[in-house]
């Protein structure tokens, strides 16, 4: 069985219809990494560019939102977890580096700014693409955090939602508008980290 983007399950499909299926998300994140926005994309283009006829998508998919959400989802695999035993600087800087190659695709780039710019126009799509793709990866940095704290790597008053959001915001920030005419520093993620883990670690003097 499968989950569609509103966790109905439905059956496999043959191999075939896996074809057309990969066929339909392929179709769909090219349109969009054209910079098609939710509103002007149709089930219609994305048909005609994946081969296939218009029922095939819907077969799937009950409306274009699911569909995108779906596409969507697909580009966001789970953050590689760290080895055994690394410390916590180590699994904050390969999420950050997971978020500098993402913003460094055009397909990924887009459907960010899709997620940002159409959440009031497309609530549903927005929320279902937290459920997707955002919430399991705040988990599970979140997790990380939480272990610094018990471990002693970081302040045991620290906000673990705040040093989430100072770490992507600030590589977010780097990557959509400080290197505009440059490609970033091999080791932005490193700098970042180590900079904010200034603030993140115990003070001198607390247990």
């Amino acid at each position: 069985m499968q989950q569609t983007a509103e966790g109905v399950a439905r059956p496999a499909g043959r191999p075939r219809s896996e074809k057309a299926e990969k066929a339909i998300i392929d179709a769909t994140l090219d349109l969009i990494g054209e910079g098609i926005g939710v509103a002007e994309l149709s089930i219609e283009a994305i048909a005609a560019r994946a081969g296939v006829g218009k029922t095939t998508i819907y077969r799937r998919w009950s409306n274009k939102e699911d569909l995108v959400v779906d596409a969507m989802a697909s580009l966001k695999p789970p953050i590689p977890l760290p080895e055994q035993g690394a410390s916590v600087r180590d699994a904050l800087v390969t999420y950050l580096r997971v978020i500098r190659d993402e913003s460094s695709q055009v397909r990924t780039r887009c459907i960010m700014n899709i997620a940002m710019s159409d959440a009031e126009r497309h609530p549903r799509l927005a929320e279902r693409f937290r459920e997707i793709a955002v919430e399991p990866r705040r988990r599970a940095v979140a997790a990380v955090i939480q272990r610094g704290i018990e471990t002693g790597e970081l302040r045991p008053d620290l906000d673990a939602e705040m040093a989430m959001a100072i770490l992507s915001g600030t590589m977010m920030w780097h990557m959509k508008w400080a290197h505009q005419d440059r490609q970033p520093s091999d080791d932005l993620a490193e700098r970042i980290v180590d900079e904010a883990l200034k603030g993140f670690r115990p003070r001198p003097g607390e247990d």
